[in-house]
């Protein structure tokens, strides 16, 4: 009895020569891709802080130089989110006017929700740099940034500031809650220390001991 050697069919779809070399080459490039990622992941993550450290509570540094005019940056100390705000000197005469303090809860800083080197019109160390803890002090939520004045976005006559997505309460760029809102508190200042461009958060200034605990309402 003669035997008979059977080979493997030929797959679908072309001749087994261009199969395997199809097949291959996006063998090939799904390798590269993983490749890619797994390169580019300790890159990425090494520009965020140590998960120990954030858990601990540890300061944060944060190079202000790379922080635009009127750009905002969003860093997490202690698992909350912070709002970095590099504030246009147009920003600051608006913080300034007579129009807007008419309008705003608190603004002098009365309620304990900033440090005592925060409790000023821009409640910060740097009139030019506004640092915030980004929670709405009504239910919680992140509230969305609108740096530039408009008459109809995202609300009518807007001044520039805070937005809260969930139930509409409104900011300033100093974080100063406006009257009438759901939210009762300016947004909370966490304890920082500024050296030249560099910000250290979660430190406070020689002499200070504020702790973020101690405000009304994170």
């Amino acid at each position: 009895m003669s035997s008979t050697t059977h080979s493997a069919p030929e797959p679908h779809g072309g001749t087994d020569g261009t199969t395997r070399r199809d097949f291959l080459t996006m063998l090939a490039l799904a390798s590269a891709a993983v490749g890619a990622g797994a390169a580019a992941w300790p890159f990425i993550d090494s520009m965020e802080p140590a998960a120990d450290t954030l858990a601990a509570g540890e300061p944060i540094e944060v190079d202000l130089s790379k922080v635009a005019p009127g750009q905002q940056i969003v860093v997490v100390w202690r698992g909350k989110p912070i709002f970095i705000v590099h504030r246009t000197p147009e920003a600051l005469q608006t913080l300034q006017s007579p129009k807007l303090i008419s309008i705003l809860s608190d603004p002098n800083s009365h309620v304990n929700q900033q440090p005592d080197y925060a409790e000023n019109w821009h409640r910060s160390v740097d009139p030019t740099y506004a640092i915030m803890v980004g929670i709405c002090t009504h239910l919680g939520c992140v509230p969305s940034f609108y740096p530039n004045i408009s008459a109809t976005d995202p609300a009518p006559n807007w001044p520039g500031g805070y937005l809260c997505p969930c139930h509409g309460s409104k900011y300033d760029l100093a974080g100063r809650v406006y009257s009438g809102v759901p939210a009762p508190y300016n947004l909370p200042v966490p304890p920082y220390q500024l050296n030249g461009k560099t910000v250290r958060i979660g430190e406070n200034p020689a002499g200070n001991t504020f702790d973020l605990n101690s405000v009304v309402q994170i």
